[in-house]
């Protein structure tokens, strides 16, 4: 089995949105409340780690939307816009979720862990260099994107995002950038409105962006089409140092914000693809972000499939196997037409080599 790395901490649950509010501390409890159990607990890497020191969140943000995150901190409750709320522990969180994505990098790459899942919040891939949005404080993979770069001198980071909502904040972050690819496959129209198909990076980054947006509807068959077709080839083709990955569960069947059908087994053959892929081009170097998610036996059972993915084997005897093997070329052959996936193969094929 391989050594699975899980970061949680206290410290997530206390950045408080509001009771009404769905990026709330429920959405990890009932995920913790399994981790915690000594069966499970036992079968993982429980790193401990540090916030995120500010040099590295201000490779990604403004000093000045630093500075409006850091001012919470003296209020119980404030709102950065109409969505986006905190409490006076939220910037404590952010940076430590944001060094919970660094801690893990690093041990990658010194060979301490084969994979890992940051299980943090706030979220990030919605914050963009000068302003918290989507209920994302910091840019958490985006952070940890440019540390690796800058700290360990990796040449090229992937970034895989499936959550239902395109992530906008990535995407600004490096648009023209060759060095690290962004490939989002979201529902689309839905917020924050961006990642249409023509939305491909500018500059040097020309085709370092790979949106594939969806119609509702979609599900595990389509969800690995797009990741056979798309996002694994040009990941080859790419070959990457580190694959990073936006997880958002809001993708998910019954989720109250996205209106797309991924089931447990979608989420892992979609987390055994990349296995597959960062095992061959980057000595397995993969590292799962939590973004959204909001219904929380969704919540429970993605992340359980996710990790039985990523270590190899069920947890516990009384966890599922969500996909068996070889049930991808099942899925594949399920696959219904898609225009959506069909026009993202055709425009990526301007950039890429695609079979």
């Amino acid at each position: 089995m391989r050594r699975t790395a899980v970061y949680r901490d206290p410290m997530f649950l206390a950045h408080r949105t509001g009771r009404d509010h769905l990026e709330s501390p429920e959405r990890l409890q009932a995920v913790f409340a399994e981790l915690n159990r000594p069966e499970v607990a036992g079968q993982l890497v429980l790193p401990r780690f540090e916030a995120a020191p500010i040099e590295a969140v201000a490779a990604n943000h403004s000093s000045d939307h630093i500075q409006t995150v850091a001012a919470t901190a003296a209020h119980t409750a404030f709102y950065l816009d109409a969505d986006t709320r905190t409490s006076n522990d939220s910037y404590a969180a952010a940076l430590l979720a944001a060094g919970a994505v660094i801690d893990g990098i690093g041990r990658l790459h010194r060979g301490e862990i084969d994979n890992g899942f940051c299980l943090v919040r706030p979220p990030g891939h919605h914050a963009e260099r000068d302003q918290a949005m989507g209920f994302c404080l910091f840019n958490n993979v985006a952070i940890g994107a440019r540390w690796a770069r800058r700290h360990l001198g990796y040449e090229r980071v992937l970034i895989v995002d499936w959550d239902v909502h395109h992530g906008n904040g990535i995407q600004h972050s490096f648009a023209r950038e060759a060095e690290v690819l962004y490939c989002s496959v979201h529902q689309y129209p839905l917020y924050p409105g961006s990642g249409a198909l023509m939305e491909t990076g500018e500059g040097n980054g020309q085709g370092f962006t790979v949106n594939v947006p969806l119609l509702s509807g979609h599900g595990d068959a389509e969800y690995a089409r797009v990741m056979e077709t798309l996002f694994v080839p040009i990941g080859r083709l790419f070959r990457p140092d580190l694959v990073l990955v936006s997880c958002g569960f809001d993708c998910m069947a019954g989720d109250p914000v996205g209106s797309m059908r991924l089931t447990p087994a979608g989420i892992a053959c979609l987390t055994r693809r990349l296995v597959q892929l960062a095992g061959e081009v980057c000595n397995g170097r993969l590292l799962l972000v939590l973004e959204g998610g909001y219904d929380l036996d969704n919540m429970r059972t993605g992340t359980l499939a996710a990790l039985t993915e990523l270590r190899g084997g069920p947890l516990a005897a009384d966890h599922p196997v969500f996909l068996p093997p070889g049930a991808e070329g099942r899925l594949l052959r399920d696959a219904a037409p898609s225009d959506g996936i069909d026009q993202a193969i055709t425009w990526a094929r301007n950039w890429w080599n695609l079979p």
